[in-house]
């Protein structure tokens, strides 16, 4: 059985990356789109696109039915799910096979198995916790069904089990059209280690070797590396071990992996993911086999090599660039993305291109970013550069996290778990900003400009710029002068338009600048440039809480009305953005003199959704 058209049940980066393997290997390939991904990229790269009426997942990427209809109507023989949305629902599997298409991917059986958080430990021998007492705490609400940190939420206090249930439950319907949720111990100080394994329709596994995810923001991995470092003495045989039985003990067929917690050189089974991973780039670079087209190649029958695959050869590490604001608890970030490009030293997956706009209705990843070398520190090295000068012009990223992260001495060191972010976020997320880059904004929008109409033998009075940067207000002051542009404490080597040189302290330093609007970025650095009289009509009453992203309101706190009492900490309501869930909470203990907000109000960034009066 050969594949000639494939569909893509899926959208983003992943869709594009399947369908680079499919041109590749002379396959045509179809797209889905909802509206708002009307114009994505994955829906231009395809041969052929198929409209899904509406906007959110729930409506598009989560309807199996529209989906297998779609490749039916295209003409497409095979569907392959990606990861997230439907590649982990053993109905959607099911219906792709009950209509006659190929399906790239386990049998639904294996899948039923272990998309099943609870079935899946059930099958390994381990039983999820079903009564939670003091005793018990931490714990780790999760999502029975898909991943990628949705539905996750750690629990401290028996107080809150409640509450977080509910949120997990709303937060996983929504992702993945399962709120099934379950309970179990939460291992701090663990690393997150992984194993990718690979199985044909033939009986045959392998182990492409291991991976460390440890790097997580709200239990979403951020950077992934192969092979995992630093593992003691017969801790990765027992991962290897482990991998291998989970896939045979439900006939695996197609590319998964299989996840764990070390902690103390112990290992702890979490999950089988029945689905290509996000980060199986790493993975790709060390062993050298393209695991879409694997899973391709099995899906049509061949069998894999019985020598096994191939010696790994150095180190990868991967970066997941995302449109959020972490020193805002991770906000996701909208709006134009006016350029985006990396050096061609690393790898690079995205689902966009210059002028896309991102959205609220999906996940806010822009990018996977991914090195590889010889030695760990070489390819550690090689991706902090390469993100450093990496051109991103839009909205708000991580980039920066990225980088400090990369070069973090607990990383470089092998020295990290998964409570990393937990510890140095702060510091990691401390503003750094580069104090020159509002002045070379300054000096290249005067380019061209003169206050001289003829000759004046007079000194040009200075001329004042206001820029936002890191949330911090900064005036900038330059002149005109016969010879050119001139600004106090530096040397104007040269000021055009898109590029100026300063001479700081005898050192030149070179900063190009682009303009979108009253948003400057000045090198690495993004800026807003400020009226020169603040509107006054803009302002807030002291206490007022904006909703810090666009998003929807799904829950407002019960029995919050205005003239309610509330504490410092408490949460008054919650945001859905981006696949998330965000709370607001009271900024000081007082009283609630507004409420604006009610469940499913889309809102905009800066929207006033409550007032609190201190007390």
């Amino acid at each position: 059985m050969s594949i000639t058209t494939l569909l893509v049940a899926n959208r983003g980066e992943i869709a594009c990356r399947v369908m680079r393997t499919c041109r590749a290997m002379g396959i045509r390939t179809v797209a889905v789109h909802s509206d708002a991904d009307a114009g994505a990229l994955h829906t231009r790269e395809a041969d052929a696109a198929v409209r899904l009426s509406g906007a959110t997942p729930a409506d598009t990427y989560l309807r199996g039915d529209l989906i297998v209809k779609a490749a039916l109507t295209a003409g497409a023989d095979a569907v392959h799910p990606g990861y997230g949305f439907l590649s982990e629902n053993p109905d959607f599997a099911r219906a792709v096979h009950d209509a006659g298409l190929t399906w790239i991917g386990p049998p639904p059986e294996a899948i039923e198995a272990m998309a099943s958080k609870t079935r899946a430990k059930e099958l390994m021998g381990i039983e999820p916790l079903r009564d939670v007492t003091e005793a018990d705490l931490p714990v780790l609400v999760k999502a029975a069904a898909g991943g990628g940190g949705r539905g996750m939420r750690v629990v401290r206090r028996l107080a809150d089990l409640d509450g977080e249930l509910a949120a997990a439950r709303a937060e996983a319907a929504s992702a993945f059209g399962d709120g099934e949720v379950f309970v179990e111990p939460y291992v701090e100080g663990g690393r997150h280690v992984e194993v990718q394994v690979l199985g044909d329709t033939y009986g045959t596994v392998w182990v492409l070797g291991t991976r460390d995810c440890s790097l997580q923001r709200r239990h979403q991995k951020v950077i992934e590396e192969a092979p995992a470092p630093h593992l003691a003495p017969g801790v990765a045989e027992e991962l290897y071990h482990l991998a291998v039985r989970a896939a045979r003990a439900v006939g695996y067929v197609g590319a998964g992996t299989v996840e764990f917690l070390v902690a103390d050189d112990r290992v702890h089974f979490l999950e089988m993911n029945t689905r290509l991973q996000v980060e199986h780039p790493v993975t790709e670079a060390v062993s050298g086999v393209d695991l879409v087209a694997e899973q391709i190649r099995i899906a049509e029958g061949h069998a894999l090599g019985d020598d096994g695959p191939p010696a790994p050869r150095g180190h990868a590490v991967e970066a997941r660039l995302y449109a959020e604001d972490p020193a805002q608890d991770w906000a996701p970030q909208t709006g134009r993305l006016h350029r985006l490009a990396v050096p061609d030293s690393v790898r690079l997956d995205t689902g966009y291109t210059d002028g896309d706009d991102i959205g609220v209705h999906y996940d806010p990843l822009l990018a996977k970013v991914v090195a590889h070398a010889p030695t760990r520190a070489e390819a550690i090295r090689k991706l902090a550069s390469a993100l450093d000068r990496a051109v991103i012009h839009g909205p708000r990223t991580n980039r920066d996290l990225l980088v400090r992260s990369l070069r973090h001495e607990e990383f470089t060191e092998g020295r990290m778990d998964t409570g990393f972010y937990d510890r140095h976020l702060p510091a990691l997320t401390a503003p750094a900003p580069d104090p020159h880059a509002p002045l070379a904004a300054a000096l290249a929008d005067a380019h061209g400009r003169s206050r001289f109409g003829g000759w004046r033998n007079l000194p040009s009075q200075p001329q004042v710029k206001r820029y936002l940067m890191d949330g911090q207000e900064h005036e900038v002051r330059y002149r005109h002068t016969r010879e050119g542009l001139a600004a106090d404490g530096v040397q104007v080597v040269h000021a055009g338009a898109d590029l100026v040189i300063l001479d700081v302290d005898g050192v030149r330093r070179r900063y190009e600048v682009s303009r979108y609007g009253d948003r400057v970025h000045v090198g690495a650095t993004a800026l807003t440039a400020l009226p020169r009289f603040p509107d006054p009509t803009a302002q807030h009453a002291p206490g007022s809480l904006l909703a810090p992203m666009p998003g929807t309101v799904v829950r407002v706190a019960e029995g919050l009305t205005e003239g309610s009492p509330v504490e410092a900490g408490q949460p008054l309501l919650w945001l859905e953005a981006m696949k998330m869930q965000h709370k607001i909470t009271a900024p000081a203990t007082g009283v609630l003199t507004t409420l604006r907000a009610a469940p499913g109000q889309q809102v905009e960034p800066g929207t006033l959704l409550a007032v609190v009066e201190p007390t």
